[in-house]
């Protein structure tokens, strides 16, 4: 008899990212013993492989088993592609330097920082002053953020399938030209629309002759400008589709497993960086009038509200840069030295399916668009892939829901202007990600962790963040008091009415909001509503005096004018001590939050197909942006707008933004989201655990002889039933 040698079986080893997709001279196979199935059985009986349906491929060959490593062929070195940096026969040596995956990190952390600054820098800080300049509802400028998501979510699958077989470099040189051509188009409405003309000012305090409210809808052509706006955010997005999709894919490509987690750390906390960066110089550049550079000189300061920034030179900056990078990225070879040795020493950490499947091999395969839906059918077979995207999803909706609405609540909480509560919350969420990431990828690299090891550490972060999360229950502040919210006009009024008899002749609007701070400790509405009739600069500060609706409760220090004033332009101080606590104890929930981002993207390289690992990617972006990027932020305003009890009420009836919160409502509101995302995180990634089966170890999983899956064919899998055939 023969001796028992297994079933030829290719699908028990698919590609991943940590092996190598080579071809080599004659295909070969994989041998998987099956003795331990069923050791009852007679050892002795020969196995033979079943017969595989027929298909337009030919039957593979036989091949030198997979204990006699050969080295790489001149084929796989040719898939590879490896080379100097140049472009073609023009390679000066002065550029092999940066032929390194190094020199390679050093571009892609500038591409990846660029790209950061513009989309959720630049454009953020921008929104306000171009709904002014242009006289758009935010409802419109809100559709000009969402437009980054909507091309990325339309192109990454698309861009990750095609650019899988495609120079990698080179699509990040395009990602380079379409985020510049779209900071540029971005700042072109300032170059058509002339000079901006300033306005009336609005007088803030009490007035006994008043207008009547003009309530006529005029459409005003500057609003026009939005389809310019939405144009540049799309040719962003559809520059970032590359750099997060291939661009990952490369770094994968050229390292060895152990190292990759590193770097893609390193790239991503550049991604986090990115907004700080473009908050601060975007915040310096709002300090230079808009029409900057027209040769006129205006009388007006930034504390005027008509003021408005010079928004457009960051893009013009960004373009410069990001174009910048288009001739790096270009003399990057398909693949960097050294390449193709590395994969060839990988081996398969790929989920094995249950119900498992027989593939066979294509070489052509991904090289048609026809095979899109069959790769994107596997990955969606893939239940532990499934489940890290979901479980990135639910913390993408939890972080960019606190990044667009963490500094709205530290300034209801602890009574700070919007400016400087936005500086905190920067200076927690921007840090704190960038250091969580790199964390990550440092310890996953420091331990080589397996996929498996690499899920339980995301696991286990997880868990810390939750507990962490509670931080909004015990550190949150009552409301102080509000004339007209909290509290009566000094017995006078009602609650829930900002006007009182104090103040009814006073003409006073609701849609103006300009919070200040009475002498009793009261805080008001307005200068209007505190029935303040003259006001005085002092220290580069409003202070009023002749308040009808102020009760004197203690006396004040006369100011250098000489006078006693009654209120002061800005809120009350708050009592509350909870602040620091709260700073501190966030800073290291955002920490472990953003620690499982690189262990789960690591983990979704390693449990898929060699060959789709880009699309895997495309995928896991496009999913985390429909059910975690776009809707987080939405579904965060509806629940914090819920514990609104002041909104704000134009001439003409309109309802529009909430001027003052329940504090203690929205703190709940907050803690129930993020319990509610965390949890689902925590779920499906301990059931991305639970279901992982790794390839059966030893040099048998090698992909030294595994080429490319193609085509699956279902296969009944019961090996008891395989020891009768033949």
């Amino acid at each position: 008899m023969k001796r028992r040698e297994g079933i030829e079986n290719p699908a028990f080893v698919p590609s991943t990212p940590d092996t190598p997709h080579r071809s080599s001279a004659s295909p070969s196979y994989v041998q998987v013993s099956v003795s331990s199935i069923n050791n009852k059985e007679d050892n002795s009986r020969p196995q033979e492989p079943p017969e595989l349906p027929k298909s337009r491929e030919p039957p593979l060959p036989s091949a030198t088993p997979p204990g006699s490593p050969e080295p790489p062929g001149p084929e796989l070195l040719s898939e590879f592609q490896e080379g100097p940096c140049g472009w073609g026969n023009f390679q000066p040596q002065c550029l092999q330097r940066c032929n390194t995956p190094k020199g390679y990190l050093f571009y892609y952390c500038l591409l990846a920082l660029t790209q950061g600054v513009a989309v959720n820098g630049l454009v953020n800080i921008s929104i306000s002053t171009i709904e002014k300049r242009y006289e758009m509802k935010s409802s419109l400028t809100g559709l000009i953020s969402s437009s980054y998501d909507i091309a990325f979510c339309v192109l990454s699958l698309f861009v990750s399938f095609i650019g899988e077989r495609g120079h990698k470099p080179r699509w990040l040189s395009f990602a380079s030209f379409m985020i510049g051509l779209g900071a540029l188009v971005f700042s072109l409405p300032k170059f058509f629309t002339g000079r901006y003309q300033l306005g009336s000012l609005y007088e803030d305090t009490c007035s006994t002759t008043g207008s009547d409210p003009n309530c006529s809808s005029s459409s005003s052509s500057l609003s026009n400008f939005l389809y310019v706006f939405i144009l540049g955010q799309l040719l962003m997005g559809t520059g970032g589709t590359p750099l997060y999709t291939l661009g990952t894919a490369f770094i994968d490509d050229s390292l060895p497993t152990h190292k990759a987690s590193l770097y893609i750390g390193i790239g991503y906390s550049m991604s986090i960086l990115g907004p700080a960066v473009g908050y601060l110089l975007g915040g310096q550049l709002l300090t230079l009038y808009i029409d900057l550079g027209m040769g006129k000189s205006v009388s007006i300061t930034e504390e005027d509200p008509r003021w408005l920034g010079a928004w457009w030179i960051g893009f013009l900056l960004v373009w410069l840069f990001a174009w910048s990078l288009i001739i790096p990225f270009s003399c990057f070879p398909k693949h960097l030295p050294g390449t193709a040795k590395i994969q060839d020493e990988k081996t398969s950490q790929a989920h094995q399916n249950k119900n498992c499947s027989l593939q066979h091999i294509d070489n052509n395969f991904g090289k048609s668009f026809k095979d899109f839906p069959a790769a994107l059918k596997n990955l969606l077979r893939n239940t532990v892939f499934m489940c890290l995207v979901v479980a990135t999803s639910s913390e993408a909706l939890v972080t960019t829901g606190f990044a667009t609405f963490l500094p709205k609540f530290i300034e209801n909480q602890f009574g700070l202007t919007s400016s400087f509560a936005a500086i905190l919350g920067g200076a927690v969420l921007i840090p704190g990600a960038a250091l969580g990431q790199i964390l990550g990828g440092v310890l996953i690299s420091k331990f080589k962790m397996t996929c498996r090891n690499t899920m339980k550490f995301a696991l286990l972060t997880s868990v810390f963040s939750l507990a962490l999360s509670f931080v909004f229950i015990y550190a949150n502040c009552e409301n102080e008091p509000f004339a007209g919210v909290h509290e009566t006009y000094n017995g006078t009024g009602e609650l829930g009415n900002l006007t009182a008899p104090c103040n009814a002749d006073c003409n006073c609007l609701q849609s103006n909001y300009y919070p200040v701070c009475g002498g009793n400790g009261v805080q008001y509405f307005s200068p209007c509503y505190a029935g303040c009739k003259n006001s005085i600069l002092e220290n580069q500060s409003k202070v009023y005096y002749n308040c009808s609706c102020i009760e004197r409760k203690t006396e004040l220090t006369p100011t250098e004018a000489g006078f006693n004033f009654e209120a002061k332009a800005g809120k009350c101080g708050t009592q509350c001590q909870y602040m620091p606590v709260f700073l501190g104890v966030f800073f290291f929930t955002i920490i472990f939050t953003f620690m499982s981002g690189t262990p789960i993207t690591v983990s979704i390289l390693r449990c898929v197909n060699q060959r789709q690992r880009s699309l895997a990617l495309g995928m896991q972006f496009m999913l985390l942006r429909v059910l975690g990027t776009i809707p987080g932020p939405i579904i965060f305003g509806v629940m914090i707008d819920s514990s609104c009890v002041l909104w704000d009420v134009n001439e003409c009836g309109v309802k529009g933004a909430c001027w003052v919160y329940d504090n203690i409502k929205m703190a709940h509101m907050l803690v129930a989201i993020s319990v509610v995302c965390k949890i689902i995180t925590i779920s499906f990634i301990g059931l991305a655990i639970f279901l992982y089966k790794p390839p059966p170890s030893g040099p048998e999983v090698s992909f030294q002889h595994q080429d490319t899956v193609v085509t699956t064919v279902s296969l009944d899998c019961d090996l008891n039933k395989s020891e009768n055939i033949g």
